[in-house]
């Protein structure tokens, strides 16, 4: 994805890191996309996740996520098209609330399909995707 994302933007900086571990500078970002990756992160990390990219997003930078619409504790599938894979969420309240209280104006939710449909449902999964801006500090927990 990286490589198709540079050679769509060569001017654009493209990292691949663990956002649990990367380093950046405070403020040092205009925008920040995370799409369908928080869910493979256990959920008592996933607001650790929001507290980061706020800290390194500037003020009124945009943040795009996708999310889950369901709670699910955490599971590991495992044959995910041929590989082993970890899921967890909460709702999608919860993640505004954890997004608000991270210091983030949800501007916007729209709906995205992943591109297949589930074998046992024949329907398309979709998720919602948050638009949101740095507003503000995060607030006291």
């Amino acid at each position: 994805m990286i490589e198709l994302a540079r050679a769509r933007l060569p001017a654009g900086r493209f990292l691949l890191a663990d956002v649990l571990e990367a380093e950046f500078e405070a403020e040092s970002f205009d925008a920040a996309v995370a799409m369908y990756m928080l869910f493979h992160v256990p959920r008592e990390r996933q607001r650790e996740v929001f507290r980061r990219v706020h800290a390194w997003l500037k003020l009124g930078g945009r943040f795009l996520v996708s999310v889950s619409e369901n709670d699910e504790a955490g599971y590991t599938e495992d044959d995910f098209f041929g590989v082993t894979m970890y899921w967890s969420n909460y709702d999608l309240g919860a993640y505004l609330e954890m997004l608000d209280a991270s210091g983030f104006n949800v501007d916007e939710v729209h709906y995205v399909g992943e591109g297949y449909a589930d074998a046992d449902s024949r329907a398309q999964t979709r998720h919602p995707v948050v638009l949101a801006s740095k507003v503000r500090e995060e607030r006291a927990a």
